[in-house]
């Protein structure tokens, strides 16, 4: 069975019993204590813990998707048989819909529709903090599974091991000796003193990755024979190893997925990921004297194809290719001096390793690959190299770093902090403006403040006319030119968003946020120019911010705009 009918089996058959198909979710999560969505579970949190409501946002308490993801922690091992960096992951949710007893049926139900027979399952075996998952157990063998498996917490259990937090036991498919498909029970709370209490509201957090189903349904022997990745590696020079040929597919398959959700090459966070990946792709092009048009094509091939499921990779076609070519660009002249600087020894220090790491920006993997060295000495090249720039930065700041740094908005001293705080007032008019001239589809996708200039990021599919910006610019002029007051009123959030107060949608709120409203306020009723949910610093006035000049514009993903703008 191909993976195109696979994806449609799996999601109509949870359809056809009562689940919501949920479309997946961005790379780019919601949530800011992980760099990159990494399991399908991550976009339902919320209901798990209780704080939104399924049935109010998908009219059931059962959901399924396909969910787009990426962990980095497998980069060093792709490669080999079975290690990716990006994978689909399916998956179906309850939100104290069903338990254990649905849950194990409906996994069991859900493989004798694809006529896949189940070799054995795991339970958790209990331990001395958590008992045996007997339940889980007995509904296998009355579903006609004979061998049932036990197994350890490491194997068979969700959950901190020694903190607070929720927990519980898990059960794992295996079809021809390979895990295929893992169901969370999620039923209890551990509490610090290690006791658990039953949650109550259990839920059921299930996912199966689309790669592996593939590979067990299709007869093959590793994930990389799949029509997943076989088309893609039928483009490539025959004479490259396997090892270079997968390293290649599946880089260029989640820079691929990457940049159409947005992620933009750079030093930091998801963007080092990004150029990290491609830079891999770009030695071995140059190692193997490799036409350009060869991978380009590929990556042509791939958002073509996955752009049958995942539209927002067909819109994201030239984006994808413009942002490839120009990352080669930057990286060629570095490549060429990084291998010129490797010189004919057949090894390195570790030193030696780091400062060509640091001089030309090859990563330690690729350095790895071509020229061994101590990853230990590595290391410690590198710690040293930090401790002295720390020292530095202490030096420039006097001792006390940035002034100001929200993420958001950074400011080394008074006077950056001035300009800084001119630019985010400067800011929420700038999105007032944008959804006057365009319409209240425009919504924050993100924004980064430095005393040089504003970023603002925001949802609109198309680039804006010179008229446009033009309008946009003039409305912030305008509200400058007015006058306009910017008071603050602590309320409730519920409240806040009655008044209909922007927000920024990926951004988690307390129950009493702070509400800026600008505009003449003391006409009546009030004229309301911009009413945000805000913490950081504004000016009083809007005559405070000086001229407002819009920069550049530029996309940034599928369906997202930038604009870079200044004040003075």
């Amino acid at each position: 069975m191909l993976a195109s009918e696979l994806r449609k089996k799996f999601l109509e058959f949870f359809k056809s019993r009562g689940h919501t198909v949920v479309p997946s979710s961005s790379l780019i999560p919601d949530d800011p204590s992980v760099l990159l969505t990494t399991a399908g579970m991550q976009q339902f949190k919320k209901y798990y813990t209780g704080e939104a409501d399924p049935i109010k946002d998908f009219g059931s308490k059962n959901t399924a998707s396909i969910q787009k993801s990426f962990r980095t922690s497998d980069i060093d091992e792709v490669g080999d048989d079975s290690h990716l960096t990006f994978f689909e992951m399916l998956g179906n949710f309850s939100f104290g819909g069903y338990f254990k007893k649905e849950a194990i049926k409906l996994s069991k139900d859900f493989f004798d529709s694809i006529n896949l027979g189940i070799d054995y399952v795991t339970v958790f075996e209990g331990d001395s903090d958590t008992p045996f998952d007997e339940e889980s157990y007995k509904i296998w063998q009355s579903l006609g599974i004979k061998d049932v498996r036990k197994s350890g917490r490491e194997d068979n259990f969700w959950g901190p091991t020694g903190a607070e937090g929720p927990c519980g036991p898990t059960t794992e498919v295996y079809i021809n000796g390979i895990e295929i498909w893992n169901i969370v029970f999620n039923q209890y709370y551990k509490q610090k003193n290690r006791k658990l209490e039953k949650l109550k509201t259990p839920g059921v957090d299930t996912g199966m990755g689309l790669e592996r189903l593939a590979m067990v349904s299709q007869g093959k022997k590793n994930i990389f024979e799949t029509d997943l990745f076989a088309p893609y590696f039928e483009l490539l020079p025959e004479e490259l190893p396997e090892r270079a040929k997968r390293i290649i597919i599946d880089h260029l398959r989640g820079s691929v997925f990457l940049i159409a959700d947005g992620v933009r090459p750079s030093n930091k966070e998801a963007g080092y990921i990004l150029r990290r990946i491609l830079r891999r792709i770009f030695v071995y092009e140059h190692q193997n004297k490799m036409p350009a048009h060869i991978l380009e094509g590929v990556l042509h091939d791939m958002a073509h194809k996955y752009g049958e499921f995942y539209p927002e990779l067909a819109r994201a076609g030239e984006i994808i290719r413009d942002e490839y070519r120009e990352e080669r660009e930057k990286f060629q002249k570095a490549l060429d001096k990084g291998l010129r600087a490797l010189g004919d020894a057949k090894k390195l220090t570790g030193q030696e390793a780091f400062n060509i790491y640091q001089s030309f920006g090859l990563s330690p993997e690729i350095i790895q690959e071509l020229k061994p060295f101590s990853k230990d000495e590595f290391d410690k090249a590198k710690r040293e190299h930090l401790s002295v720039s720390a020292k530095g930065a202490e030096k420039k700041f006097g001792g006390h770093g940035l002034l100001l740094d929200t993420g958001e908005l950074k400011a080394a001293n008074e006077e950056e902090l001035k300009k800084v705080t001119r630019l985010h007032t400067a800011t929420h008019l700038l999105q007032a403006a944008l959804r006057k001239v365009l319409g209240e589809e425009v919504k924050q996708a993100g924004s980064d403040i430095t005393a040089e200039r504003t970023r603002f990021d925001f949802t609109f599919d198309r680039k804006l006319t010179d008229e446009e910006i033009k309008k946009v610019e003039g409305l912030v002029n305008l509200a400058v030119n007015k006058k306009y007051q910017v008071k603050m009123k602590e309320m409730a959030l519920e409240d806040a968003l009655k008044l209909g107060a922007l927000h920024f949608f990926k951004e988690k709120y307390p129950q009493k946020v702070k509400v800026y409203s600008i505009g003449d306020l003391k006409a009546d009723p009030p004229e309301i120019f911009s009413r945000e949910l805000c913490g950081g610093p504004h000016v009083k006035n809007t005559s405070e911010i000086g001229q407002f000049k819009i920069l550049k514009q530029e996309a940034v993903g599928a369906g997202l705009r930038r604009i870079r703008a200044t004040v003075d």
